[in-house]
């Protein structure tokens, strides 16, 4: 897996709607026979927040127990810790300039094909440091973690988001 940090605007020439941005990933994705999904940097607590959910996307996939046909929503439900697609699309990038962490992966393993798509998704963000860089009230509120269930464990957020993410599987 791997994850190109940055800034992408919509609303732009090059991408004037959010549209636009999802089929030049879904292309590049195409090309290289890979998955391609962004984030809303702003969400995403951590690298391992984005690991665990493809893990359980992809055993859950290997199951027959997907929630998505496609394997990139699937991720994008996972990362969420939700059922619902409209509710977990919060977790994705918006009109205007977005804080992004764009996961590309390729199920088999093929670090080639995942190292091509990701040279080309890097044409589409400007750099910028964004993982880690989460807003804390925005995950909390999303997440659902109350000051109550954070002041009850040393773990921190991070952890309390992993459990989300770990919970999907269970809320069947």
């Amino acid at each position: 897996m791997e994850l190109l940090e940055g800034v992408v605007e919509i609303g732009t020439e090059r991408f004037p709607d959010v549209g636009a941005f999802v089929e030049a990933l879904g292309d590049v994705a195409e090309n290289n026979g890979v998955t391609v999904q962004a984030f809303d940097a702003r969400y995403v607590v951590s690298r391992r927040h984005l690991e665990r959910a493809v893990e359980l996307a992809d055993r859950e996939r290997g199951r027959g127990e997907a929630i998505a046909r496609d394997r990139g929503v699937e991720i994008l439900l996972y990362a969420a810790g939700r059922r619902q697609i409209n509710r977990a699309l919060e977790l994705g990038v918006g009109e205007g300039e977005t804080p992004v962490v764009v996961l590309v992966d390729d199920e088999s393993g093929d670090a080639e094909a995942e190292a091509a798509a990701a040279d080309s998704v890097a044409a589409f963000v400007d750099p910028a440091e964004t993982l880690g860089r989460y807003e804390e009230d925005r995950v909390r509120e999303f997440y659902d973690i109350g000051a109550t269930e954070l002041n009850a464990t040393d773990a921190g957020l991070e952890a309390l988001v992993l459990e989300r993410v770990a919970l999907l599987v269970v809320e069947r």
